[in-house]
């Protein structure tokens, strides 16, 4: 059954730092954390601006302190049967740092499969590996597919995480096609957005069958009910302009869970011009005018395949806070955006449901239900 499957442990990383308290004084401050990235440089681009943490991290090590703290968290232990799912496309820097020194290094982190299996052997775990390269949707599928395999009873436990360090292959890429927004700032919704900015990102989150926590004696701290996966299939780049992945996939999640309705959407939210609009039609299509939405983007920046398991770690921190986190840096009213965006700081909510959206490249669209335990 779906309400079944819960989850006990987490662990992230974002430009704020690492664990819930970075994301609670940034993300749910409604404090960007955008500034100049010093990891390479950042001349040849129209903006030198991201959200990355001080420093040159290694994506396989800020992964593994995550993994450990999800892991600690949840009370697993080394030798225990549990699934490890990744949603990746490796170490990028690995690949750039060839190309200039012709020197192989750890070349192998640029595979994603190796990424996954890395990560299994670090903590000891047995059970199946899988790496998903689905671009910005590739953490939250591979949530969703550890929510599968628990539910159909093939694992009772599942350690699904997300990976996105800023670097400058990525970021050249956006650049050209000149996706960030114009002044440095992410703006979600508001009249005024012109792009997006990129960010680290990484998460791992612990899923279980509610026997398998309840027989550890484990806490719960929620529960997740629902999921929906789509593809409008309209463009490469662009979603469809009415929101037809959005709509599909939050449909099937609400079915999944047997509801009608949520009381906080954490939005896709990249502060494009198009994105935002056609999200917004979406949203108000199956969820009326009145839903509270905000996009955590606008805090973190786009943290592409680590995107879906951050903000599925900040929707539950909005549940177990009973905090809704607000849109930053929203400044001006635009008719296609229409719906209540939070923009007057976090906003203190009883909250019982919450739904986490994503989309990628090719039209592909997730939705995750999340209930309180």
């Amino acid at each position: 059954m779906a309400d079944d499957v819960v989850v006990t442990g987490f662990g992230a990383h974002t430009a704020f730092g690492r664990g819930a308290r970075p994301i609670r004084e940034g993300v749910f401050a409604g404090v960007p954390a955008f500034a100049p990235t010093t990891r390479f440089d950042t001349t040849p681009y129209r903006t030198p601006m991201a959200a990355a943490a001080p420093g040159q991290p290694v994506l396989r090590d800020v992964l593994f302190d995550c993994a450990n703290d999800a892991v600690s968290m949840a009370g697993l232990r080394s030798g225990d049967d549990a699934a490890v799912l990744l949603g990746t496309a490796g170490d990028w820097t690995r690949i750039t740092g060839f190309w200039r020194t012709g020197e192989a290094g750890e070349l192998a982190d640029s595979v994603p499969a190796h990424l996954a299996d890395a990560l299994a052997d670090r903590l000891g775990l047995c059970g199946v590996r899988l790496a998903f390269t689905n671009a910005c949707v590739a953490s939250s599928t591979a949530i969703i597919h550890g929510w599968r395999l628990i539910s159909a009873g093939h694992v009772a436990t599942a350690v699904c995480a997300g990976t996105y360090l800023v670097e400058e292959e990525n970021f050249a890429k956006f650049d050209s096609g000149r996706a960030f927004s114009h002044d440095g700032a992410v703006r979600p919704f508001s009249g005024d957005r012109s792009g997006l900015l990129l960010g680290d990102g990484t998460a791992v989150v612990v899923l279980e069958s509610a026997e398998s926590a309840k027989r550890r004696g484990v806490r719960a701290l929620a529960r997740m009910t629902g999921w929906g996966v789509a593809s409008d299939a309209y463009h490469i780049a662009k979603p469809h302009p009415r929101g037809r992945g959005v709509v599909a996939a939050t449909r099937q999640a609400l079915r999944r869970a047997g509801v009608t309705g949520v009381d906080y959407v954490n939005a896709h939210g990249t502060g494009t011009p198009i994105n935002d609009s056609a999200e917004t039609t979406g949203l108000r299509s199956v969820l009326g005018s009145s839903i509270a939405v905000s996009s955590t983007k606008s805090t973190t920046g786009h943290m592409l395949e680590g995107s879906g398991a951050v903000e599925f770690v900040i929707s539950v921190l909005a549940l177990t806070d009973g905090v809704i986190p607000p849109t930053a840096g929203f400044q001006l009213a635009d008719p296609l955006c229409d719906l209540d965006y939070v923009t007057d700081g976090p906003r203190e909510a009883d909250l019982a449901r919450v739904l986490t959206l994503n989309a990628a490249f090719g039209g592909m669209n997730t939705a995750i239900l999340l209930e309180r335990a």
